[in-house]
């Protein structure tokens, strides 16, 4: 004789060895990623998630145990986001980006940052020649917490002992590192943010952190410390003043795509600008982390002009490298 079961219990009992199995799939893939999955498991997985789905839509209508609709609706968002959510990781997805969309998106902007560094370019250029025309100038261009006593009133030994400062504190490296990744951070997001009011005020910022660089170099020369001042800057200059460029160079491709949208509506053109230009802040992030790092604590520790500019020079052809070869198959990207 048949045994008669209420249709709740029987629908319970033909579905639930399915609904566990996919429990425990979709367990270990949260504990360790899609990995811990052998390929024919992956498979399984995508069935009984189909399967799943099919289950919350009858229990919904006939089942009175609403703890057990609430579990299968959970079980099937669990599911849900394993096999259409992202694939891998935010470690990896952030790897990724940095290795390969990253340089990929610096050479596509090779026109902007061409421009960038132009005017960066002729900012050093108009600040070294108003200081060592007027030095007293330098006050005029340079913020008094970036000029940090340094001045046309400073004195030849005075200026040389701030070139060859150095401290061997960690923790006051550490600190000094933060707050230099937190200012250069900020410039370099001026740079890119402003990119919106058409490149003009990206220009000006590019212009005027040129102009300051200039002012340093003019007082420096005038003095004859020009050596060991280009060293002193090498040594995480050649890292963040690229890194300002990139951003400059992101902020002028924002312009470029409001003020010529072409056959795209201006806001479908801006927005996948920005999507583009994001991949090189987030990446010029990266190296504002690295020079600060660089200038918190490598300029601290090493004093000797020849060793500062081996470093800068190092970091440099690294990095012209870096742009030059990296994600060369995901340049389309």
């Amino acid at each position: 004789m048949r045994e008669y079961l209420p249709r709740s219990v029987q629908f319970r009992r033909e579905r639930i060895d399915a609904w566990l199995e996919l429990d425990n799939l979709v367990a270990r893939v949260e504990r360790h990623g899609l990995r811990a999955l052998a390929g024919e498991e992956i498979r399984r997985l995508v069935f009984l998630y189909r399967a799943v789905l099919s289950s919350v839509s009858v229990a919904r209508a006939t089942v009175l145990d609403r703890g057990l609709v609430a579990w299968l609706e959970s079980l099937a968002a669990r599911a849900w986001a394993i096999v259409h959510g992202p694939t891998e990781t935010l470690g990896r997805a952030a790897a990724r980006l940095l290795a390969r969309r990253f340089p990929a998106r610096v050479r596509a902007l090779a026109w902007e940052l061409a421009l960038a560094a132009a005017v960066f370019a002729a900012g050093v250029a108009a600040g070294w020649g108003l200081v060592h025309h007027d030095p007293a100038t330098f006050h005029a261009i340079v913020p008094p917490d970036l000029a940090a006593g340094r001045g046309p009133d400073a004195t030849t030994e005075e200026l040389r002992a701030v070139l060859r400062e150095g401290s061997r504190e960690p923790g006051g490296l550490a600190l000094l590192a933060g707050v230099l990744f937190q200012r250069n951070a900020r410039v370099g997001l001026l740079a890119f943010a402003v990119g919106f009011a058409g490149g003009v005020p990206t220009l000006l910022v590019l212009l005027a952190n040129g102009m300051i660089l200039g002012a340093f170099g003019g007082l420096h020369a005038d003095r004859g410390l020009l050596g060991e001042l280009l060293a002193w800057v090498a040594i995480h200059g050649t890292t963040e003043i690229l890194a300002v460029l990139l951003c400059g160079a992101a902020g002028l491709s924002l312009a470029r795509a409001w003020l010529a949208p072409g056959r795209l509506r201006r806001r479908d053109r801006l927005a996948r600008a920005g999507r583009e230009a994001a991949a090189v802040v987030l990446g010029a992030g990266a190296m504002f982390l690295v020079a600060a790092l660089l200038e918190g604590f490598a300029r601290q520790l090493v004093t000797n002009p020849a060793a500062r500019a081996t470093i800068g020079g190092l970091a440099a052809a690294g990095w012209l490298v870096f742009f030059a070869l990296a994600g060369r198959e995901r340049d389309d990207g």
